[in-house]
């Protein structure tokens, strides 16, 4: 067996399996909206082709760190001037760095055409948002049921009896919604869906009441859904925003407004919810 054509023929292969993991990420839907939606492709769940991709990686790397021993010699070849002595800045190796200088520098700064690659993977992953639906919050499969139906305002004993109903089988309250869903063949979202009317809030008296951690897509949501959401009214909350040098428009982003203000997502989300819960009260 030679060695240098089955180093050879395995970076070819893993190159091959290793650009197609990366189509696959590169369109996969959120990871929020991923195991919300216990998304698969091929059979296949993010986690898998996530876990595919890293060991496909390391494969190409060791096989191409063995294609570097075996053919060093070209490659000193290619890294000599005119004159056959060894110089790394040759103008091929050159133009490889600054090419790779440029596609690194450009996509940190978000300049076309690299931020145009990443923003196209952005809009794909929305519209996967849009069509298999966002949890109400980020990795809430992870949650138990207890935890989960008292951060959604549901009454655990109904939500127990509502899946008795469906056949679906628990083995305590303290089991996650991934392990129930899994257990019984689910989505953890197809698990929700049917606990969902155990709601023990009256929305039509009392509103929803504003979450203790960031809604699923926060940063995209503008400030005026939020407030119709949580049944706040918008004119106070700019009012009250304003106090503390905030300036919002209705039609704003979250993500819009923490950068006209010098502040993250985190702490617009700390500030709303102070006032959420300072006109709740009331």
């Amino acid at each position: 067996m030679n060695i240098r054509k089955v180093t050879s023929m395995t970076m070819l292969v893993s190159f091959f399996f290793l650009v197609l993991t990366s189509i696959i990420l590169y369109i996969v839907p959120h990871g929020r909206v991923a195991y919300w939606s216990d998304w698969h492709l091929w059979g296949l769940s993010k986690g898998e082709w996530g876990n595919l991709h890293i060991n496909l990686g390391f494969l190409f790397l060791f096989a191409g760190l063995l294609h570097i021993y075996y053919n060093w010699a070209p490659i000193k070849a290619y890294m000599k001037n005119k004159s056959r002595e060894l110089k790394v800045f040759t103008p091929s190796f050159t133009v490889a760095l600054l090419l790779s200088v440029v596609v690194g520098v450009g996509t940190y700064l978000e300049i076309p055409p690299m931020s145009t690659v990443i923003n196209f993977s952005e809009s794909i992953k929305d519209k996967a948002s849009e069509k298999y639906g966002e949890p109400p919050y980020g990795h809430a499969e992870l949650s138990s049921l207890k935890l989960f139906a008292r951060k959604q305002g549901l009454d655990l004993e109904k939500s127990i009896e509502l899946l008795a109903k469906s056949n679906i089988s628990i083995s305590d309250a303290n089991a996650t919604l991934a392990v129930i869903a899994s257990d019984n063949g689910l989505a953890p979202q197809d698990v929700f869906e049917i606990i969902k009317t155990a709601s023990i809030r009256n929305k039509d008296e009392r509103g929803r009441s504003f979450p203790v951690t960031p809604m699923s897509g926060f940063g995209k949501m503008t400030i005026g859904a939020i407030c119709s959401e949580y049944d706040l009214m918008f004119q106070v909350v700019r009012q009250k925003l304003a106090k503390s040098g905030i300036k919002v428009e209705a039609q704003m982003t979250i993500k819009e407004i923490a950068a006209d203000n010098d502040k993250n997502p985190m702490e617009m989300f700390e500030l709303l919810q102070e006032v959420a819960n300072e006109m709740q009260k009331k």
